[in-house]
C-alpha cells in the first residue's frame, strides 16, 4: 500500500496544476458523484467498511472520499487517471503491475469535463487544511 501511496503521490500525467479543480459547477459534480460512484464509495463519501483490508479476492474495499480517506494524498493528476482509465490500467501505466484495483475506468462514461467536476466537488468537502495540502501536490501552472 505504501509503493502504490507513494506512486500516486509523485506521478500524474493528465494535469499541470490545481487549475483543473476551479470554477466547476460542484452542484453537477455532487450530482455525478451521487449517481456514478456513491454505489461505491458512499453518498457522504465515506467508503466501504474496513476499506484498508483487503479482501478474500486480493481487492481493497472502496476507500471513503471525505477527509478520513487518502484521497487528498494524491495530485489531480493522478485521481483524473485513477478515475478515467481505472485503477489497474492507471497503475500499469505507472509499472505498478502487483495491485489488485477494484476501480473501474469510466472512460466512455464520463467525459473529461464531468471527471474534473467529480473530483472537484469531493475536494469541496474536505476542510481548508486538506484542501491546501492537496493543491500543494499539484505542479504549478505555468
Amino acid at each position: 500500500m505504501r509503493h502504490l501511496t507513494m506512486v500516486l503521490l509523485l506521478c500524474g500525467t493528465a494535469a499541470n496544476a490545481d487549475h483543473e479543480l476551479e470554477n466547476r459547477d460542484l452542484t453537477a459534480g455532487r450530482a455525478l458523484y451521487v449517481t456514478q460512484c456513491a454505489s461505491c464509495h458512499g453518498v457522504q463519501l465515506e467508503g466501504q467498511p474496513d476499506w484498508r483490508a483487503a479482501g478474500a479476492d486480493g481487492v481493497l474495499p472502496a476507500p471513503p472520499h471525505d477527509a478520513s480517506g487518502h484521497t487528498w494524498h494524491h495530485a489531480n493528476a493522478a485521481l483524473f487517471d485513477y478515475t478515467k482509465q481505472g485503477g489497474r490500467a492507471a497503475l500499469a501505466a505507472m509499472g505498478v503491475v502487483d495491485f489488485n484495483s477494484g476501480m473501474p475506468g469510466f472512460e466512455g462514461v464520463l467525459s473529461d469535463d464531468d471527471i474534473w467536476s467529480i473530483l472537484a466537488y469531493i475536494r469541496s468537502t474536505w476542510p481548508e487544511t486538506k484542501r491546501d495540502l492537496q493543491a500543494s501536490r499539484n505542479p504549478k501552472h505555468k
